[in-house]
């Protein structure tokens, strides 16, 4: 089956199935052009809520499937590759945190949305890159437990000097591995750019950032500015929405090597087969997904 008609396929088959097509920012730019919704993975999860449809299809990893779930325990979800992990959610396990909540009797859990259920579960609110500022700054008390990403508590400490933030020694290998030097290299080349990094990124790295953006952030604020040159610090698969929602401006990536392996596994086939074969099924056990589902609605009520 060639290519255009694999696409085709694809749109028979959720219609026929009642399906919406969710995809990450970071997937190839054919699986976005193909889904109904894309954008960061939580927002994806809520909106897939909203709909009438009776499949979410994710075009994502592991853990954003299960947070559609939690999220839709009624509707079926589908992650079209079993082997779309992300090796900073598998970082930390349930065990771990229960063994970390243990030395901290009282101090409470946020952890970040790029997590398992069972993570979550164990939670007392979740966070996103965008709001995990607001989250902290939520809480009364004066220690906080952040989990599993070092990077974004290290970000969070910035705002507040008198809370302390201790954290899980978890990251994305993705924005580890951009470095000053590498920064430094691409603000050389590009000199009229503003540089955009992600809160995952190391914390010299966010010391040379114009904006720490989420992806869906990063989105808005190349709209926004009246900046025509972007350094993008985060993978490289932002590049094409940013190039759409921002046609006449241009974006450099801040090194090339910021690619995900996992992000990039599920092609057209993979989609089809999805659909076709109802797989992989994700389904987030109760007992579990009401726990996840209490930690996430915390986040939800901040005003």
């Amino acid at each position: 089956m060639d290519k255009e008609r694999l696409k085709e396929e694809i749109r028979r088959l959720a219609e026929e199935r009642r399906a919406i097509i969710l995809a990450h920012n970071y997937q190839p730019p054919e699986i976005q052009d193909l889904a109904d919704l894309t954008g960061d993975s939580l927002e994806l999860s809520l909106k897939a809520s909203q709909t009438e449809a009776e499949v979410i299809v994710f075009c994502g990893v592991h853990f954003m499937a299960e947070t559609a779930s939690i999220v839709s325990p009624d509707k079926t979800v589908l992650l079209p590759r079993l082997d779309a992990g992300c090796r900073m959610a598998d970082m930390l396990t349930a065990d771990q945190l229960r063994a970390e909540k243990a030395k901290r009797p009282g101090v409470p859990v946020v952890t970040y949305v790029n997590s398992t259920a069972e993570c979550k579960a164990e939670t007392d609110i979740c966070c996103t890159s965008a709001n995990a500022v607001k989250v902290v700054g939520s809480l009364e008390a004066e220690e906080v437990y952040m989990t599993p990403d070092k990077n974004l508590a290290m970000y969070t400490q910035r705002f507040y000097p008198d809370k302390r933030i201790s954290y899980w020694h978890g990251y994305c290998p993705v924005h580890e591995a951009l470095t000053k030097e590498k920064v430094l290299e691409a603000k050389a080349r590009y000199p009229r750019a503003l540089f955009m990094a992600h809160p995952e990124c190391r914390p010299e790295v966010i010391d040379l950032a114009d904006a720490v953006r989420s992806t869906s952030g990063m989105l808005r604020f190349a709209q926004e500015s009246d900046a025509e040159e972007f350094i993008v610090g985060t993978e490289v698969g932002l590049l094409y929405p940013l190039s759409k929602v921002a046609p006449g401006k241009r974006f450099y990536p801040a090194w090339e090597g910021m690619i995900c392996p996992n992000m990039k596994r599920i092609g057209l086939k993979d989609l089809y087969l999805a659909l076709k074969e109802n797989q992989y099924v994700i389904k987030v056990p109760e007992e579990i997904r009401q726990k996840a589902w209490q930690a996430v609605s915390r986040m939800l009520a901040l005003k």
